[in-house]
């Protein structure tokens, strides 16, 4: 039924929540597991020129370290369980509108199935800063399990 999993991560505590259950349908279904970090250059954009969110989308971070770091971080945690596990896993990082990001990711993987965290926002704070995982349910045919969390 499942063939390829994506999780796209933050390295949240709710991104890691996502994980474990989308390791459990990984290894029930003999699927792999790719972890997705965006770096989202939308939120960047007001502290970082144009030149520089140009650079990033392309994947070159330049003096952008830490940004690179908490991506392979996030990504390798993904990697290292779904080894301990012995799950296939493919790490991914990319940079633009995470919903985007992750639709596109889907169209060109064969994903078919998406399990991502919520970190349940509600009222003003999603009406003023949208939601990933809404955006997502909108971007994508794929079916999404989303893991819900009041962790904030």
């Amino acid at each position: 039924m499942y063939d390829q999993i994506l999780v796209p991560t933050d390295g949240s505590d709710t991104a890691e929540e996502a994980v474990e259950h989308a390791l459990d349908l990984a290894e029930r279904y003999g699927a792999t597991v790719h972890a997705l970090y965006v770096v989202d250059t939308n939120a960047m954009s007001l502290s970082l020129g144009g030149e520089q969110l140009d650079r990033i989308e392309q994947g070159h971070y330049g003096e952008m370290d830490e940004v690179r770091e908490r991506a392979e971080k996030a990504t390798g945690y993904v990697a290292d369980r779904a080894g301990e596990l012995g799950i296939d896993a493919v790490e991914h990082v990319s940079a633009g509108r995470p919903h985007d990001m992750i639709a596109n990711y889907v169209a060109h993987n064969d994903i078919d199935l998406i399990v991502m965290g919520s970190h349940g926002r509600t009222g003003v704070r999603r009406a003023l800063l949208g939601s990933v995982t809404e955006r997502t349910l909108r971007s994508t045919r794929a079916p999404v399990l989303v893991i819900d969390s009041d962790n904030e």
